[in-house]
Parts: structure tokens; C-alpha cells; sequence
């Protein structure tokens, strides 16, 4: 059987006031963006922030319609280009979703937040290959705060792309970062699953389990690893598990299926 679930998507919508310090690209037209004296940056800011509110409350026509005034302000404004992608995405306009995380990339080009965020967004759209150039380019930024997001991400998406060797590594690179990063722990444990390594693989998974972590997906890849381990017992374990935490999951429908294993 193989894993449905490969990815948990840890795109970072950074919220306004913190875009500086996870940038790190102190280019001419960044420090001219940033500057609280230039007030069409101010104008923009503004906007932005009150579209991102919106945002998080569900109120999509008001946010997109700040967003754009924050666009008409400042059409250079990485921030309102990051927010309105992630508007776009959400009502699935992914064509407009996309030209704007390109854009917001395209003026911090060496900022981690940006490059990751355009990276998981095109590897959502399975373009796994391309995805991969801005991860490296996000984890490459010295400044960018969390790096192991971007190796996850990169690892992740390398798994959906088939290169479990290169799904190691990066995965591999996000723990040495941080030890206890559960998606990443869920995602170690996955490739090796997918490789056929299935004692390190429950490693992976009672790591995960050890940071205090509960998921459906993580409970059906137990059971399996199991099952492959030849230990039917502590399977059953995982599968009463699963359907007593989740019982109206796709993950225990699945159990129900004729052949699961």
C-alpha cells in the first residue's frame, strides 16, 4: 500500500511586521520598501496589513480589495504581492495565485520567506523540479529565520517527485536543524517507508509520536510499518488508535478497503 498523504503544506504567510527580519536581501529597492518615510511603502503596509486581517477572518472580498489598493500605493510591495497570492490561491485562481508569489520572489530574490513560499506553491502544483531551485534559494538566505520549513518543504516535495534520496537529505538537513520538527519527523519516516527501511522508518514515527504529535496519516503509516515488520500486534494497536481518534478519517475508512495492508 502505498502512503496517500506525503505532505502537510508549511507555506509561511509572514505576517507584515516580521517580513524584514526573514528577508535578509538589502537591496536598494528593499531598504527604498521598507523605509517608514517613503509613503507609498507606508500606504502599502497599511493596506496590506488590513487585507491580511481580512484574510484571516474570512472575509475575502474586503481583503482582496485592500490588497489591491495596497498594489495601486506600491506595485513593488513584496508583502501585498505575498498576501494576495495566498487570497488567489485559496479561491483557486492559481494563475493569479502564481504571478504574484513570482513577483514577490522576483523583488527579494534572495529572501527565504519569499522563495519558499513560491517553491511549496509550485510544487502544489506538481512542478516539483522548478520548486526545488527556490528552496535552495531560501535556505541559502543567512537571514532567513527557519530554514528547516524550507528544507521540510524541499524534502516533501521531493518524495511527491520521486527522489527519495534527495527527500532523505533534505529532510535529514531540517532535523540536524531542528531535532524536534514533527513534520519533518513524519516525513523522515515516510521516504524510508517508501524506500523499504521500515526499522528506521518506526523510528521516525515514535520520534514524532515522542513530540507530543497525533495525525491520522501518522497512526496509518505506524500500522503499516508495522505490518511490514511482521509485528501484527502492535499494528492492531495503531488501528484501534486510528479509529478511535479519527474514526470519520479517510485514513480508517481506508482500513475498511478489501486488500489494505
Amino acid at each position: 500500500m502505498q502512503l496517500e498523504r506525503l505532505t502537510c503544506w508549511l507555506l509561511v504567510l509572514v505576517l507584515v511586521a516580521g517580513c524584514a527580519a526573514g528577508g535578509g536581501n538589502t537591496s536598494v529597492r528593499q531598504a527604498k520598501e521598507l523605509d517608514p518615510e517613503n509613503p507609498k511603502a507606508k500606504a502599502a503596509a497599511l493596506y496590506t496589513d488590513l487585507g491580511q486581517k481580512y484574510l484571516a477572518q474570512g472575509k475575502l472580498e474586503s481583503a482582496l480589495e485592500n490588497l489591491n489598493k495596497a498594489l495601486a500605493a506600491d506595485s513593488n510591495h513584496a508583502d501585498a504581492h505575498t498576501v494576495i497570492a495566498v487570497l488567489y490561491a485559496r479561491i483557486g485562481q492559481n494563475d493569479k495565485a502564481e504571478e504574484h508569489y513570482r513577483r514577490a520572489a522576483e523583488l527579494r530574490p534572495k529572501a527565504g520567506n519569499e522563495n519558499n513560499n513560491y517553491g511549496a506553491f509550485l510544487c502544489k502544483l506538481g512542478r516539483y523540479d522548478q520548486s526545488a531551485a527556490y528552496f535552495e534559494r531560501a535556505v541559502a538566505d543567512p537571514f532567513y529565520q527557519t530554514p528547516a520549513v524550507a528544507l521540510t518543504n524541499s524534502g516533501t516535495c521531493a518524495i511527491k517527485g520521486g527522489k527519495l534520496e534527495v527527500a532523505e537529505r533534505d529532510l535529514r538537513s531540517a532535523l540536524e536543524r531542528e531535532p524536534d520538527n514533527a513534520e519533518a519527523l513524519f516525513q523522515m519516516a515516510s521516504v524510508l517507508y517508501l524506500k523499504g527501511d521500515f526499522f528506521r522508518a518506526r523510528a521516525f514515527i515514535q520520534r514524532y509520536e515522542g513530540v507530543g504529535q497525533q495525525s491520522a496519516d501518522a497512526l496509518l503509516l505506524g500500522r503499516n510499518i508495522e505490518l511490514r515488520l511482521g509485528n501484527g500486534k502492535t499494528a492492531q494497536d495503531y488501528t484501534r488508535r486510528l479509529r478511535d481518534k479519527f474514526p470519520d478519517s479517510e485514513q480508517a475508512r481506508s482500513l475498511d478497503t478489501p486488500g489494505s495492508s
